[in-house]
């Protein structure tokens, strides 16, 4: 079975939801389609059992991330905190984790840009993403709840297009930058992305006093 999942996985992220068959896995694991069509009723219930397998695993590391900085946080979070817990926590999974994990980042990303993809994500990260938000409306109480969420929305956009490894970074800087290379990511993304939030907010607010 986890070498079905692991196959499965692999050729969702180089190809998306559309562009694999039962029949593409069933071959390059080596084994009769039919053996898939007994574990899994179709492509969208493999496409599930592939999303849940490490879903569960960085939900569960991103929600601690973000109870435990909340409780230390106490009344005064700020947006950088809350980003860095939940964005830092889920690329300590790609860096550590391996190409498994790496295969599985490319096909979150593939599968956020699809009708099918999207329906998982609500079911299975729609928790976690709300208790982001319900810190950031802590640092920033007096933000417009809209700029929060595109704020969210450009985020998780930001960490779609790294997780893709598409290696067009790669071509634009010459080498200098790696589509691979989390631990650059993660060492610029949530204090770049926080001072978006900030300056948006502050900008609304300051429309709003004018």
């Amino acid at each position: 079975m986890e070498q079905i999942l692991d196959t499965a996985e692999q050729l969702f992220s180089k190809h998306g939801f559309y562009g694999v068959t039962l029949k593409d896995v069933a071959k390059q694991v080596g084994v009769h389609h039919t053996l898939l069509n007994y574990y899994f009723d179709d492509k969208k219930t493999l496409f599930e059992a592939v999303f849940a397998r490490r879903a569960v695993v960085t939900i569960e590391k991103r929600m601690k991330a973000l109870d435990d900085y909340d409780r230390a946080a106490g009344d005064s979070p700020t947006v950088e905190g809350a980003l860095h817990a939940f964005l830092d926590t889920d690329l300590d999974l790609y860096i550590q984790g391996g190409e498994g994990w790496k295969n599985y980042g490319a096909f979150g990303a593939q599968a956020s840009n699809s009708p099918e993809g999207a329906e998982f994500m609500d079911k299975y990260f729609d928790p976690v993403v709300l208790r982001l938000i319900g810190i950031l409306k802590k640092a920033l109480p007096e933000a417009d709840e809209e700029d929060i969420f595109w704020g969210y929305h450009f985020v998780t956009g930001a960490l779609m297009l790294t997780l893709a490894r598409t290696g067009r970074i790669d071509k634009l800087s010459h080498g200098l930058c790696r589509s691979d290379d989390y631990e650059a990511v993660k060492a610029r993304m949530a204090r770049f992305m926080a001072a978006g939030f900030r300056d948006i907010c502050e900008q609304r607010r300051s429309e709003r006093a004018d």
